[in-house]
């Protein structure tokens, strides 16, 4: 089931002349065959900047597919995917959401990677009145009766990767950040918690995601001095900083954490020289033991063989986020948009590769657990477990019990 990088270009020009109709059914049980298929789309980048964190997410997802397939699919109808590589391109995030809403009527969508990619097609969805799944670990704020977030926010991880920083690294930070909402919002999260902490923020530099250079930045630290480097940088690109800062002979001078490292697949793509000692928080990492762990990590691995990357919590939420869904619309007997959300908003719990995971009704985001881990020797190792961590930023802005017609982002206010 793995691809070389050949297949996959053949892959997407396969896509491209289809149109986007459904490029990945998933197995279908024999008895299920004969029944019209439930329309899953997904809109993930396959290629382009965020390509390698959009490939294991789209595999999640079929990977799931094929659970619940497997199972006899859902209401006694085969479960089916309609994929579109989106190439990290905002316009065509817009032009294949309003394809699956319009065209191929979907009854769900997965997907989105960035934040601006999700707030790029949650208008659209809204509009169409499609419910729409967004996977992927964010800075929160979002308040939408028509969306649900299986990703952590920075109440669930940054408030776990500071204060280890702080006790065990030093008082002054220096912030490096993604320029765009998540990484503008995420540092004003860590500057809080900095400052909550009693450190200090001795700078903070924005980088467009294009930016593949570190070298003056990497100098302005030096100069800075600070006790730790706290990185909410994204994609491919911005992956230099790490080898850079390792050849500048700072690693060893100057330690790492980050709220995004390890969703690329870095581990497994760079030298434990590089990596070795970066602290990142998520909900999910292939270390974390468990039943429902290690049945994802396998089951991942059976499906898609040997060369499958390093997976993330984008792979663990994007599994979730299907589950969530399934459960949904078993509970609702329907695949109806609003009596799926009405069921949703029950409370439902999951068994998922994070643990016991459960679907909070007012803010459509999920509470379970958060792990802090350390890089060691090219793994991640669990250095401490937080149960059932609330989406506790987005809870202070949302509550879509009270407000079931909100549909905004909120800038949760942060000092």
């Amino acid at each position: 089931m793995s691809q070389s990088p050949g297949t996959r270009r053949g892959f997407l020009k396969l896509g491209a002349a289809l149109g986007g109709t459904a490029l990945s059914t998933p197995f279908i049980a024999r008895h299920a065959l004969a029944a019209e298929p439930i329309k899953v789309g997904v809109l993930l980048d396959q290629s382009g900047p965020l390509g390698l964190s959009g490939q294991p997410m789209l595999q999640a997802t079929q990977y799931a597919a094929k659970v619940i397939n497997d199972q006899g699919g859902l209401l006694g109808r085969p479960v089916q995917l309609v994929t579109y590589d989106t190439q990290s391109s905002m316009q065509l995030y817009t032009q294949y959401a309003q394809q699956l809403a319009l065209k191929d009527k979907v009854a769900v969508v997965q997907g989105g990677i960035t934040s601006a990619s999700r707030e790029a097609i949650r208008p659209i969805f809204d509009r169409f009145k499609t419910l729409y799944f967004y996977n992927t670990q964010y800075e929160g704020g979002v308040c939408d009766r028509d969306i649900f977030c299986t990703g952590t926010t920075p109440a669930q991880t940054v408030s776990h990767i500071v204060p280890y920083a702080l006790k065990n690294w030093g008082k002054k930070t220096y912030i490096i950040a993604a320029d765009y909402n998540y990484g503008h919002i995420t540092a004003k999260w860590m500057t809080k918690y900095t400052r909550e902490g009693g450190g200090q923020v001795l700078e903070t530099d924005f980088f467009p995601l294009d930016v593949t250079d570190f070298s003056a930045t990497i100098s302005k630290i030096q100069q800075a001095s600070p006790d730790f480097v706290l990185s909410p940088l994204v994609g491919a690109n911005h992956l230099g900083f790490y080898r850079q800062w390792a050849a500048a002979g700072m690693k060893s001078k100057i330690p790492v954490a980050s709220s995004v490292f390890g969703l690329s697949n870095e581990l497994k793509s760079m030298a434990p020289s590089v990596t070795d000692g970066i602290i990142s928080a998520f909900g999910w990492y292939p270390t974390v033991p468990g039943a429902g762990s290690t049945s994802f990590s396998d089951g991942m691995a059976k499906m898609f063989g040997p060369n499958l990357p390093m997976l993330s919590e984008l792979d663990s939420a994007s599994y979730e986020g299907m589950m969530f869904w399934a459960e949904g619309v078993k509970k609702a007997g329907t695949v109806e948009r609003l009596a799926v959300i009405k069921a949703l908003e029950s409370g439902i719990t999951i068994d998922g590769p994070s643990g016991k995971a459960t679907m909070d009704p007012a803010t459509h985001h999920v509470i379970h657990n958060a792990y802090l881990a350390k890089a060691v020797a090219g793994e991640w190792a669990i250095q401490d477990t937080y149960p059932a961590s609330p989406p506790a930023d987005t809870a202070a802005v949302c509550d879509l019990i009270k407000n079931p017609r909100m549909d905004k982002q909120f800038i949760v206010n942060v000092d």
